[in-house]
């Protein structure tokens, strides 16, 4: 005889709905601001109006520069809206074999490979390089598409303390101990929380010493760290000796989409080969590889962006901490305004935003318990007007929710 069983599916969504009231109830939902206007220091929100924008990883102002634009429709009339395909079946144009070239040089390397996004670029890096006989040793505190990614690695994985050099050495001699054959260290170049910038000049030391090759995700540095923007190598001295740099398009090299990793020809060969984010994911739209040239060309022929960028982030840090905020030390545009509380990150945010200042607030798990924050990212596209009213916004903000004192 049949029984009447209860239907799992209702039992799911019941639990997926009560999950959700949680959130809401801990004052932890994620709301999705709608911006109905292009990237830029003022932008207009469907919530909060015209708001000048702290919190778009726009490092250096070109989401809406005129002459990248000007290259995604030029891109857009001789090359099309997209490719239909993956790169190696029929998706493959002139304009992608030009800017993984173009991003070669920018980086110091030998080639470099395509992929749709950056996530794209971490986690179809490893499995195609490491097998069970080799070693992974990771920062603690790396992004998550890098955790991802070792995942998906059948490779030892070993972790050190955040930037801490000691642990390092110590996760080093496990790995060769263990008779590892390969190992592979991988950092970020610049942590996205806290705008720490790895110490890859002493990392590259210890990896020489132990026989080990040195890896970095430069999503928030390739553009305007270093002298003349190349990244956290070009920071550390120690430009052209790193063995693989992933990065993005999406940030300061123009905002839109796209990853990237570069190495040595023989690594790239062999991602194009089993890289499995690369092999089933459609190519770059051609109207992002054309602009993305056209930001190449501006920051080679210029440090202006990156040198303004660098001083209006000096201005932001000095003032927000006269203001009585406490902040992540450094001197990244990534700037921590250190909350603790989650329900009071919140409440900062929206009175800021009612203030005119979109900038948000962030917590576990997306930093850890405790460690709640308002991270402000500074733009070569902000004037100092810009940081003066967003600053007097804070300090308003900050008094009436009893963060700094009155």
């Amino acid at each position: 005889m049949m029984t009447t069983s209860v239907n799992s599916g209702d039992a799911f969504y019941a639990h997926v709905r009560q999950e959700l009231q949680g959130i809401r109830d801990a004052g932890l939902f994620k709301k999705e601001r709608v911006i109905t206007t292009p990237q830029g220091a003022d932008v207009h929100t469907a919530e909060g109006g015209d708001v000048i924008n702290l919190c778009a990883n726009n490092y250096l102002g070109l989401s809406s520069h005129p002459d990248v634009i000007a290259a995604a429709h030029e891109a857009l009339r001789t090359h099309g809206y997209g490719l239909s395909s993956v790169r190696f079946i029929c998706g493959t144009q002139d304009l992608h074999k030009t800017l993984e070239a173009r991003l070669a040089r920018f980086l110091g390397t030998e080639d470099t490979i395509l992929y749709a996004a950056a996530f794209d670029a971490n986690g179809g890096l490893f499995e195609p390089l490491l097998g069970e006989q080799d070693a992974i040793i990771s920062d603690e505190l790396n992004h998550a598409s890098i955790i991802d990614g070792i995942r998906l690695c059948k490779a030892q994985r070993y972790r050190y303390k955040h930037n801490d050099l000691a642990d390092l050495e110590v996760q080093l001699q496990a790995a060769r101990a263990k008779g590892a054959r390969h190992v592979l260290v991988f950092t970020d170049g610049v942590f996205s929380m806290d705008g720490t910038i790895a110490q890859l000049d002493k990392i590259r030391a210890l990896t020489d010493q132990y026989g080990a090759l040195l890896g970095i995700d430069e999503c928030h540095a390739s553009g305007f760290l270093g002298k003349t923007g190349r990244g956290t190598h070009e920071y550390r001295n120690v430009f052209g000796k790193i063995d693989i740099i992933t990065g993005t398009l999406g940030k300061a090299l123009g905002g839109a989409s796209g990853g990237f990793t570069s190495g040595r020809k023989e690594v790239i060969e062999l991602l194009r080969q089993r890289s499995r984010p690369y092999l089933f994911s459609n190519t770059v739209a051609p109207s992002i590889v054309g602009a993305s040239i056209a930001v190449l060309d501006l920051l080679e022929a210029s440090t202006a962006l990156r040198d303004k960028l660098e001083a209006n982030t000096a201005y932001f840090r000095a003032a927000i901490q006269a203001a009585g905020f406490e902040i992540k030390p450094g001197t990244h545009p990534i700037v921590p305004i250190m909350v603790y509380d989650a329900v009071k990150a919140q409440q900062l945010s929206a009175r800021l935003l009612e203030l005119g200042v979109y900038a948000v607030g962030f917590f576990f798990p997306v930093v850890p318990k405790g460690q709640a924050r308002i991270r402000v990212q500074v733009s070569a596209g902000h004037e100092r007007h810009h940081l003066e009213k967003a600053v007097a916004a804070f300090t308003q903000a900050g008094r009436e929710l009893g963060l700094i004192p009155a």
